[in-house]
């Protein structure tokens, strides 16, 4: 029996990213007059209709009513590897932000995976198209290409290798299959570099200068020899020819707004207050807040270290509040608190709710799906070859 996607997954002739809106589609407005517990009603009876045709995927910073009725939680990569490898899938709805599920798109519906369908694609679709990414946005595509021309101005690009973090557009990782270059997570960061390293003999690393910096400073390069490129500083990224030339890692002016916004203070201030408290932190976070960390680690590393914890452990944590808080509830037996006293969280992860999530999976099942994200056929290829490199590192 026809569950309503099959159609959705179809070759598409005319590829748009994303399509905003389908004609006949459903409204949203009502949907947001509607109590958590009618939302959640409606989203289980789509997910009853759609079986395993249908995969809702969670980030781990989404709100708790989200994650309760994902099918899949976990971080970015992580999430789309999961999907992607499910032969049952149709139709993704990627709770977290547009870069993620471009690559949810990528890998979904690469070559291999759309023979094994007879062509059908899995329609992917992000419940809200504001759901973005600061630290994505801070670096375009015309930026980067641009940077690299300049670059290649004062040394040899061919000796350069792009690195660019999972956390950025499928333009951005086109560009690196296209440079010889590679995609990074938090969690092989240094793996990664250490490729590139074998292959050229300096890194153009974008657009989180904090993981680029404090992976490198881990790795016993120096400071001195990570200039940071400022693509609105004018020529040269605001650097000089010098600087430039002895380059090793060419760091990117980028961030992410809710690791960036804790300090050493935060730390100081735990440890006088809870004497023996352990800090546990993102590598996205400053370098003055990594170094002095007693771990620091990628968001599955930490969610790790709190679950291998013993009863009684104290730990002061930096990364996204929902995820923190969910921590605190899912481990009672341990004091968990949030390192910044100010309220950090993913404004745009947070954007997604159950009003949204319950409007793009009735419009999915009544055959007028909405906030299509589908990676072009040249950007989704390339993207590809950079993201096959980083699953080839060991």
């Amino acid at each position: 029996m026809s569950s309503g996607i099959t159609p959705f997954g179809a070759a598409n002739p005319a590829a748009s990213t994303p399509v905003a809106a389908v004609s006949g589609s459903i409204a949203l407005g009502p949907f947001k007059r509607l109590s958590n517990e009618q939302l959640t009603e409606r989203i289980e009876a789509i997910r009853r209709k759609l079986g395993p045709e249908l995969l809702i995927l969670g980030h781990h910073y989404q709100q708790d009513e989200v994650i309760a009725l994902s099918d899949l939680r976990g971080d970015s990569y992580q999430l789309s590897q999961q999907a992607a490898a499910s032969r049952d899938c149709r139709a993704i709805v990627f709770c977290g932000v547009h870069f993620m599920a471009e690559t949810a798109d990528i890998l979904a519906n690469r070559p291999e995976k759309l023979a094994e369908r007879g062509g059908r694609r899995v329609t992917v679709v992000l419940p809200d198209l504001a759901a973005g990414c600061s630290m994505a946005d801070m670096a375009a595509i015309e930026q980067v290409e641009a940077a690299w021309d300049d670059l290649g101005t004062v040394i040899d690009t061919n000796q350069m290798i792009p690195v660019t973090y999972i956390n950025s557009a499928a333009s951005l990782k086109a560009f690196c299959g296209r440079h010889g270059g590679i995609v990074c997570t938090s969690s092989n960061a240094r793996a990664v570099l250490e490729w590139a390293f074998r292959r050229g003999r300096r890194v153009f690393f974008f657009p989180d200068q904090h993981l680029g910096r404090n992976t490198s400073l881990a790795m016993g390069i120096g400071q001195e020899e990570m200039p940071v490129w400022d693509p609105l500083a004018g020529e040269l990224g605001g650097n000089s020819e010098a600087a430039i030339a002895g380059s090793r890692v060419i760091l990117w002016k980028g961030h992410c707004s809710v690791h960036q916004m804790f300090q050493a203070a935060h730390v100081h201030q735990f440890r006088a207050k809870y004497p023996g408290i352990k800090i546990l932190v993102h590598p996205e976070c400053p370098r003055e807040v990594n170094d002095i960390a007693d771990i620091s680690g990628s968001t599955s590393k930490i969610i790790q270290v709190v679950e291998a914890a013993p009863p009684g452990s104290q730990w002061a944590i930096g990364t996204e509040l929902h995820l923190v808080n969910r921590l605190k509830k899912e481990h009672p037996e341990q004091e968990i608190h949030f390192l910044s006293p100010v309220v950090c969280m993913c404004a745009t992860m947070y954007r997604i709710n159950l009003a949204h999530l319950c409007w793009s999976l009735e419009n999915l099942a009544a055959g007028s799906p909405v906030n299509i994200i589908e990676v072009d056929a040249t950007t989704a290829r390339e993207s590809l070859v950079a993201l096959n490199r980083m699953l080839e590192v060991k």
